[in-house]
């Protein structure tokens, strides 16, 4: 089996485990998904005569602190703080509490800091209209990602779906904006006034209703589709086994199959075991790196195929079934490094067939051919040098080739990028791409460059 092994780490994922479980009532984006004020603490005593008229007892409730931020005072003051610079908290802290409460004023800059976050995920135009939690920041779809799959769902027919475990709504928003009606819903009560509040805020409350519930309580049998996005982090990082979900992917699978269409969001790592028969996986990558796994039921969707979707362009390779086992042969001229959501979608085998070429090794997903072969799933490499592993000849080669620039890619090599450069010593006017791999079953290092710029 090809190796999940990508470039720059390796993705170790424990085995799921067996039988059914009880399903908990934790059921949203998050146990911890609170929204916590941060920022520097004002010292001085409020009862102190000296202290500012403004002062007032720190806001300790999450959910009060964040109806404050609604409030005009707290509007205002995030308006204040759109530009502002972190480096610069300390003073901006100051001087905003000489006319603002103390704990206004933290959890405006917390809730500035988290906009700042989210520009990423959501751009600069709506996050600065949004709310946040920490969680909510580290956890939500980022905007392209949940606009291709409202799309997938808008084609499909759907015209109303029920955001299960919605989190702060940034699917819920990319489904209304799809001219979908949306029932989101999440058991935390801050998450879920967060979520109203952005829905009003981006002017989509007439097609989003937020509903603070357990989800595994709620009757979805009226809508034309079910969405289901669980927790895949704890009080202790990442959560790989699905079924320590919250919900676990078996609940998420039943609710799934008792609605006309589905589609489950999961973690890209989740094995291939774990994939129901009635589902169609899809596997996304945003600007090459993988986002997530989208499990589709129903009508419209292939039950048992495999998809491998590249945004921002939008192409998809696809395969009915698992396809068998690509062959193995000596590096040509050409190497292919697949997008990894087509490696995790179990495709390469595809872009052997397509390529007319070859695995250098069975676990090492590098496809390598012969003639060239343009494709929007692979980046191409023309291969100059074939080395056994070795530094100082690598150090040699690179020398004489003056090459001050030097790329580092590896799949199945423990070797650092950075301690690789840090001892190569690099010097002159050339650039060079250097693969740390594998070649049937030996340690090798194959020298080239791009055929042609890489894909973003």
């Amino acid at each position: 089996m090809i190796s999940d092994t990508d470039s720059s780490r390796t993705v170790t994922r424990p085995d799921i485990a067996a039988g059914p479980r009880a399903v908990p009532r934790l059921a949203h984006n998050g146990p911890v998904n609170a929204f916590a004020p941060t920022g520097p603490t004002d010292p001085r005593d409020p009862s102190d005569p000296s202290a500012p008229s403004g002062a007032a007892d720190p806001l300790t409730d999450p959910l009060a602190a964040f109806m404050a931020l609604r409030a005009p005072e707290g509007t205002a003051l995030l308006t204040e703080l759109r530009s502002y610079d972190p480096a610069q908290e300390l003073a901006t802290a100051t001087r905003l509490r000489r006319s603002h409460p103390a704990a206004l004023v933290s959890a405006a800059l917390g809730q500035a800091r988290l906009r700042q976050r989210a520009v990423a995920k959501f751009g600069a135009e709506d996050a600065y209209r949004m709310f946040f939690t920490p969680n909510g920041v580290e956890q939500a779809t980022r905007t392209s990602v949940a606009t291709y799959r409202a799309g997938r769902f808008a084609a499909a027919g759907v015209r109303s779906v029920a955001d299960l475990c919605c989190g702060i709504g940034g699917d819920a928003i990319a489904l209304a904006r799809a001219g979908i009606s949306v029932l989101a819903v999440d058991r935390d009560p801050l998450t879920a006034e967060v979520a109203r509040a952005n829905a009003a805020a981006l002017g989509l409350d007439a097609l989003i209703e937020v509903r603070c519930a357990d989800v595994t309580e709620i009757d979805t049998a009226a809508y034309d589709a079910v969405f289901v996005d669980p927790a895949r982090r704890g009080g202790r990082g990442r959560i790989f086994d699905p079924e320590a979900y919250s919900p676990p992917l078996s609940w998420a699978t039943g609710a799934a199959l008792k609605a006309p269409r589905a589609a489950l969001k999961i973690a890209p790592g989740v094995p291939h075991e774990a994939v129901p028969a009635q589902a169609e996986a899809e596997w996304i990558s945003d600007g090459g790196d993988v986002k997530e796994a989208v499990l589709w039921f129903g009508e419209g969707f292939t039950a048992g195929s495999y998809r491998a979707t590249l945004l921002p362009a939008g192409a998809t390779l696809s395969a009915p079934a698992a396809l068998p086992a690509p062959p193995v042969g000596p590096v040509g001229r050409y190497l292919y490094e697949p997008d990894g959501a087509v490696i995790r979608a179990h495709l390469v085998a595809d872009i052997v067939e397509r390529s007319g070429g070859r695995l250098i090794d069975e676990t090492i997903a590098y496809v390598t051919s012969d003639e060239p072969y343009d494709s929007p799933y692979t980046s191409a490499y023309e291969i100059t040098d074939r080395l056994p592993f070795n530094m100082k000849k690598l150090k040699s080669l690179l020398r004489e080739r003056k090459v001050g620039v030097l790329t580092v890619k590896k799949r199945g090599s423990a070797v650092e990028p950075e301690e690789l450069r840090r001892k190569m010593k690099l010097q002159g006017p050339n650039a060079a791409t250097v693969f740390l791999t594998r070649v049937a079953g030996a340690p090798t290092m194959l020298i080239g460059h791009p055929v042609r710029p890489e894909r973003p």
